[in-house]
């Protein structure tokens, strides 16, 4: 009965393993590899910006402050970040939803509607995002996307 019970408990436990995900997970290493992606993109402008990365859980991983970046920016970019991980799109996509009369955007907790947010994905998955502030919010939105372009290149994909 004994071994009846422990053989039970294993294929228990290994199908309960068997339903664990494995997923991808942004390091510091890339993080900041992206970070400078984005600053060469402000700085070939002479635009001074604050760049956030975060995680997947939206817990910053890597803040830049360029020299002269108002400090205002620094919780910002990170909100930016924040937003377009935990509602999975670019936070451009809120600011148009705002500007086309959708106000009700504006309650959403946590949503930031500034561009200048873009999710960070691998394989259709979010692992994290980043953020910009600084200048306009296009501009943000263009330095944001040259850090995210710069993924595949950084992890040789």
């Amino acid at each position: 009965m004994k071994i009846l019970t422990a053989v039970f408990c294993l294929a228990a436990a290994t199908a309960a393993a068997a339903d664990l995900a494995t997923k991808k997970a942004l390091t510091l290493t890339v993080a900041k590899q992206m970070a400078a992606a984005a600053e060469a993109e402000a700085a070939k402008n002479k635009w001074n910006v604050v760049i956030a990365i975060v995680d997947d859980g939206g817990h910053l991983i890597y803040l830049q402050r360029m020299d002269e970046a108002q400090i205002g920016s620094v919780e910002v970019a990170q909100e930016k970040a924040r937003t377009a991980v935990k509602f999975k799109r670019p936070t451009k996509a809120l600011e148009d939803a705002v500007t086309g009369g959708r106000t009700v955007i504006l309650k959403l907790p946590g949503a930031l509607p500034v561009e200048g947010g873009l999710p960070i994905t691998v394989d259709a998955a979010v692992i994290g995002a980043i953020g910009v502030s600084g200048v306009t919010s296009q501009q943000d939105g263009q330095i944001a996307k040259a850090g995210v372009d710069a993924l595949p290149r950084i992890v040789g994909r």
